[in-house]
């Protein structure tokens, strides 16, 4: 072990002192740490010797070094607060750790192709072993199949590649519980606040609420298009609460759906007397809002367990047929519905 100054306590070998002792840059080391490619066999021989011989991050760096394995797993996320994005990513989490992995999460800001390749690029040169995608993929690029075909993936929204495996619940089903609960309540009909178009999610959900409803004979009304947020479900609730006939909205998140009863509150309609009112999610948040919301839950936690294990088994056994999983919500009833106000008309 190194000291600082010869009379003070000991410190652990730093990059700088692997360096040294290999006669390299500190570039050098971190680029053979990180496993680059374009290093020189004799320099990296050089500088996993001199890792060996300080006992730098011994039970880290050099483990990875003599055995190929980081028990890392790769997580991409859209940059967002979205309580239904982040209660997924723990689960993953939670599972990970439980496994005996580490997680490293990268965040795009957008989900244009160019930005998941650099994430996916970014999580393959940290070396990690498999990868979970907590993003749509709306345009599959030859470098993202290139990517996932070289790195264990799993997806779960349902989007995929040729080699990814696919855990996801399912939305159609989702909508078709939300929906029909309403209808079981007397309502003529469902209008739908729904999530942006390019998530495989909210298409889904648009999917099962308007064949719900035309299988039973009933209008679809026009699908008023928000973003997740609970601003855009408020400006969309503005718009519905202008709409007398307009008697039940099927929400396509919980937050989306806080938005619109804080806009119908507003506007005089009540809820449920007035308006009936269900989300998609069932966070935390959903029992407490006023009044508490019925919603359709998605069970996050057994989503990332589900998740890590289709990943686990992806690792272990690369040349595994990719397989697809998927998970049933559950409607849970509270306050913010109730039976058709009498004489309402849809």
């Amino acid at each position: 072990m190194q000291t600082t100054n010869g009379e003070g306590p000991e410190r652990p070998p730093g990059m700088i002192d692997v360096a040294r002792a290999a006669g390299v840059s500190a570039q050098t080391v971190s680029r053979v740490l990180a496993g680059h490619p374009n290093v020189r066999e004799a320099t990296r021989a050089r500088v996993i010797a001199a890792v060996d011989r300080l006992a730098y991050r011994k039970n880290n760096a050099a483990q990875i070094l003599s055995s190929g394995r980081t028990r890392t797993i790769g997580v991409v996320t859209l940059q967002t607060t979205s309580y239904s994005q982040l209660l997924l990513a723990f689960g993953i989490e939670s599972a990970a750790r439980t496994a005996g992995y580490s997680v490293t999460t990268v965040s795009t800001a957008s989900l244009d192709t160019s930005a998941v390749e650099v994430a996916l690029s970014r999580l393959a040169d940290q070396r990690v072993e498999g990868i979970i995608l907590v993003i749509p993929l709306i345009h599959v690029s030859d470098r993202i199949e290139q990517l996932t075909r070289s790195l264990p993936t799993v997806t779960v929204d349902g989007s995929r590649t040729a080699a990814s495996d696919v855990v996801a619940i399912d939305q159609s089903l989702a909508a078709r519980l939300a929906t029909r609960h309403l209808l079981d309540l007397g309502h003529e009909t469902v209008w739908h606040v729904s999530g942006p178009g390019e998530w495989l999610e909210a298409a889904n959900r648009v999917k099962g609420w308007r064949e719900t409803l035309e299988a039973e004979g009933r209008f679809a009304p026009p699908v008023l298009k928000g973003d997740w947020s609970p601003s855009s479900g408020y400006r969309n609730g503005l718009i519905l609460g202008r709409i007398p006939e307009a008697t039940a909205v099927f929400v396509a998140s919980d937050e989306m759906a806080f938005g619109v009863i804080r806009a119908l509150h507003e506007l005089g309609r009540r809820v449920p007397e007035d308006i009936s009112v269900v989300g998609v999610d069932d966070i935390a948040l959903a029992e407490y809002c006023s009044p508490s919301l019925t919603t359709v839950a998605q069970p996050f936690a057994e989503m990332g367990e589900l998740a890590v294990s289709h990943l686990l088994r992806h690792i272990a056994d690369p040349e595994a047929a990719p397989e697809s999983m998927s998970v049933e919500p559950t409607l849970i009833v509270r306050t913010s519905t109730a039976p058709a106000r009498t004489g309402a008309t849809g």
